[in-house]
């Protein structure tokens, strides 16, 4: 077993995980250490902010980072968590004269803030899950003004329920209770719950979504429901940030959690890095200590004998200008899409692993049948497919090809639910796939392959092919033994700990293939998967699919343009041309029809011409 085989042993990828988590809050701790031990009461005042900050931006982290989407609207979870933690724990005088109009369910409570806390939480997941309902149906721009469009209503009716809010005027009387320890202690908590989350199988679906909606819903995630939990938890985390935002400033309005509350709090999270943990830690504490450094300039100061001038908005410009910097040197922020911390390079992260089993080859699968049933499909009434009926069983391999253009890859996407046909199913046995969303296509047993590559190229070689056990229904440990195996299978050991998007070709074809297989599908569509490869490896790929067929019994429907591969693996072929089957039968018989020979090769060739051609193809 190659040294990538040590990878999957659930123990020493927990203890890889703490020690990434501790990395983060021992940088954390240095930073309020420096903080305090040189700067004194100011510093430790600009310590207790940024653990606060560090909180928030976790928080906001939960959702973005995971899910990609850049989120304007979570300082609107951060003022609901502040003005109901200052309204349950207000002193009742104080409130009485600052409230005069308060309702009476939420007047008069006086609670501390730890029993308060909860109550927070609960508003905080409430009020995510009725929001996210509605953002989490979009996505890219669309779901990131959405969220925008949030913050601004939410703005408004704080401006607007004076008897509740004050209305615009300072909301006083919030006890001021978070000191160093507690900030501190709460940002441990959340970088916890953030990792925590970012590798349970929750966040590895949300991660894979994040990369390539389509590959994910095709190995059975939802991607929108992935969206929609990491909303709600990062709704809720951001309200409980709030709270404590609250009781750090003691009094507050609602222009306290707008725009330049949003925009600090997404610059720390884009030069720090949005896809990681770390990088939000880091991006705190880099714009935190900028963000200070600056201010004291902001009201002029004499500096080398010169005389700076007062100038408004010093810190608003630096601060833009840093993340111009940052995304033009950076573009994935300083810390990138890996978490700081032993893990993240592949050394390491072997040598705080140890050697697992690979789980068995699964038993071979039933016997069954994927039928194709009168498929049809225009675009702007162009027909890609008109009327295509065939079989694919299990236990062999099964041709499809055709000139491009034939409409081959089209056909695929409409038995795997990623286009709706215009007519006719597909089944598998009894089951009517045409009935089932194509997240249940891979449910059903049947797993696929792309034309293009789609793998998830923030994930490692071993996420990606991990996150598709997972989404087939496995357990963690069994999943993990199952993604040892495939990359076994592929030769792909020496590569696991590598990020998709720096592997070479062929690996990357094979880890396809791979990631498929994870599932342990009853039918398996590849759709041109030795396009591109060269000759050597192409063989190599015919070999190890021709091992899985022997070995697991399961249906491989294949789709390439490469005739001596495919003639090598099928025992029975479909071809297509234009959109319609024009022949189907043996390697052989297809060899030699006539319409096959006329669609790849054209009229008027000669007879040894086509002689020539048949025997290039000959398996």
């Amino acid at each position: 077993m190659s040294d990538a085989g040590l990878l999957t042993h659930p123990v020493r990828l927990r203890a890889a995980n703490v020690s990434r988590t501790m990395v983060c809050v021992i940088l954390l701790a240095v930073a309020v250490a420096v903080l305090t031990v040189f700067f004194g009461r100011a510093g430790e005042r600009i310590a207790v902010q940024m653990c606060v900050n560090v909180a928030a931006v976790v928080a906001l982290g939960v959702f973005c980072g995971n899910t990609g989407i850049v989120s304007f609207g979570h300082c609107a979870f951060m003022a609901i968590g502040a003005y109901l933690s200052g309204i349950l724990t207000m002193p009742a005088g104080i409130q009485r004269t600052a409230l005069p109009e308060l309702p009476v369910f939420l007047a008069g409570h006086e609670l501390s803030f730890w029993i308060a806390l909860p109550c927070v939480a609960l508003a905080g997941l409430g009020f995510a899950a009725l929001s996210g309902s509605a953002i989490a149906r979009l996505a890219g721009a669309s779901a990131a003004i959405a969220s925008l469009g949030l913050l601004i209503i939410t703005h408004g009716v704080a401006v607007g329920a004076r008897e509740i809010t004050r209305g615009s005027q300072t909301f006083f009387g919030v006890p001021r209770i978070v000191d160093l320890p507690l900030a501190f202690g709460a940002a441990f908590v959340f970088i916890v719950v953030a990792r925590l989350y970012r590798e349970s199988p929750r966040g590895l679906f949300a991660r894979a979504a994040r990369d390539d909606a389509d590959a994910a819903a095709a190995l059975g995630i939802n991607p929108q429901r992935t969206r929609y939990v990491s909303w709600c938890l990062s709704g809720t985390m951001c309200a409980l940030a709030g709270a404590l935002y609250g009781h750090m400033l003691g009094a507050f309005s609602p222009a306290s959690f707008y725009l330049s509350l949003v925009f600090a709090h997404v610059a720390m999270m884009i030069v720090g890095g949005m896809a990681s943990v770390g990088g939000a830690v880091t991006g705190v504490i880099g714009v935190t200590l900028l963000q200070d450094g600056v201010r004291q300039f902001e009201g002029g100061v004499d500096l080398f004998g010169f005389a700076l001038p007062e100038v408004f908005g010093l810190t608003t410009v630096v601060l833009g200008l840093a993340i111009l910097l940052v995304i033009w040197l950076r573009p994935t922020g300083i810390v990138g899409g890996f978490e700081l911390g032993p893990g993240a390079d592949a050394r390491l992260f072997n040598r705080m692993t140890r050697r697992t089993d690979p789980a068995p080859p699964p038993g071979r699968v039933r016997q069954t049948t994927l039928a194709a049933q009168g498929l049809s499909k225009s675009f702007a009434g162009v027909k890609a497919v008109t009327n295509m009926s065939f079989t694919a069983p299990t236990g062999q391999v099964t041709g499809l090809i055709g000139p491009n253009g034939a409409g081959k890859s089209t056909l695929v996407n409409l038995m795997t639910r990623q286009y709706h046909a215009d007519a006719g199913s597909t089944m598998l046995s009894d089951i009517d796939l045409s009935a089932v969303s194509r997240e249940g296509i891979a449910r059903a047993g049947v797993s696929r392959s792309f034309q293009n590559l789609r793998l998830f190229q923030g994930l490692t070689v071993y996420e990606n092919v991990l996150v598709s056990a997972l989404a087939a229904g496995h357990a963690r440990s069994d999943a993990a033994a199952i993604a040892l195996r495939e990359l076994q299978a592929f030769d792909l050991g020496a590569l696991a700990a590598t990020r998709a998007d720096q592997l070479p070709y062929g690996a990357r074809k094979r880890l396809e293939v791979a990631r498929s297989l994870a599932q342990d599908p009853v039918i398996l569509m590849l759709d041109e998967p030795a396009a591109g490869m060269n000759p050597s490896e192409t063989e190599d790929l015919a070999d190890r699919l021709i091992k899985v067929r022997d070995t697991r019994g399961i249906g491989i429907l294949l789709i390439d343009h490469d005739l001596r591969f495919v003639n090598r693996l099928s025992s029975w072929t479909v071809v297509m041309n234009r959109g319609t089957l024009i022949a189907e039968g043996t390697p052989e018989d297809v060899r030699e029809d006539p319409g096959v020979i006329e669609a790849y090769i054209g009229r008027g060739r000669t007879a040894a011409a086509v002689a020539h051609n048949q025997k290039e193809t000959a398996p």
